[in-house]
């Protein structure tokens, strides 16, 4: 037994780290909430619309296939345009949660601009499935220090955009009455847009990345987080992870991922619950002071 295996977060009873796999049902939204005029683009359009009309039904089949549930972001502008697909990831028995309305720019946003957005999201993804979510991550994971706020507000129980640890951890928010807010983390090494993303004239260097070699690197990213007691959450995009040789090479990274002894493989609502009962005092996010020159 080494030094790991008998400290490191408390998972529940049988487990020694957690997994999660997310995916960011991005569509259109991510497009056109930087260029309008990409509307206009038929080849762009359909690149992205991929994600919902071909890439989820194959992610759900493939979900299905290894009886694992999942969490979808999915933005309000993606409901309101694919409503369908979002009723199937519900009958699917996943998790649906928040990820703006169009996939909106937040930086430097005001309180009552990001309020607006987070509202909106909230009414699509109730008129699409009826569904309430009490998970959040950030468009670009790109949060303002005003979002802990907002977000407990709304009754949200967890977040997964910053990129400031390992484990789960609580978020104090500053809203009387209200419990903490459980941060998940990311991390843009554990990110398919990275190794995939490209489209002429929009996005990526135009190096698309292998399957195998993305295999091999989140593999790597899994068995060390397992080794730590750590947490794995993946995030992926229907419309790149969800095409033929990308979802096989996923399919086989869950496979490994649940092989590993004592990995809890679940949606980050389960991770947040459990998060929320045996994590410390809350930590204070606060802007840094700049020094006077």
């Amino acid at each position: 037994m080494t030094e790991l295996d008998s400290v490191g977060f408390p998972w529940p009873d049988g487990y020694r780290a957690a997994s999660a796999f997310t995916f960011d049902v991005d569509a259109e939204s991510c497009v056109l909430a930087h260029d309008p005029s990409a509307a206009d683009r038929m080849s762009l359009m359909g690149h992205q619309s991929y994600g919902p009309r071909v890439g989820v039904p194959r992610l759900l089949r493939l979900l299905a296939r290894q009886e694992v549930r999942a969490t979808f972001f999915v933005p309000g502008f993606t409901a309101d345009c694919y409503p369908e697909v979002v009723k199937s990831i519900v009958d699917h028995g996943h998790e649906i949660a928040h990820h703006g309305y169009l996939h909106e720019p937040m930086r430097g946003i005001s309180a009552e601009r990001e309020a607006e957005y987070l509202d909106r999201g909230l009414d699509a993804l109730d008129r699409a499935a009826g569904v309430r979510p009490v998970g959040y991550r950030a468009p670009w994971w790109e949060t303002n220090w005003h979002t802990p706020r907002l977000l407990a507000e709304r009754g949200f129980s967890y977040d997964s955009s910053l990129l400031d640890d390992d484990v789960p951890y609580r978020v104090e928010t500053t809203v009387p009455g209200s419990p903490s807010l459980v941060e998940i983390p990311v991390d843009w090494a554990l990110d398919d847009w990275e190794q995939y993303a490209f489209y002429p004239g929009w996005t990526g260097s135009g190096v698309i990345e292998s399957p195998r070699k993305v295999l091999e690197m989140w593999w790597c990213e899994a068995r060390a987080r397992h080794a730590e007691n750590g947490c794995f959450v993946l995030t992926n995009h229907p419309f790149l992870s969800g095409r033929p040789a990308k979802a096989h090479a996923l399919e086989e990274l869950i496979e490994q991922v649940k092989d590993l002894d004592g990995m809890w493989v679940t949606t980050l609502r389960e991770i947040a619950e459990h998060a929320e009962q045996v994590c410390g005092p809350g930590r204070v996010h606060q802007r840094p002071e700049l020094p006077q020159r």
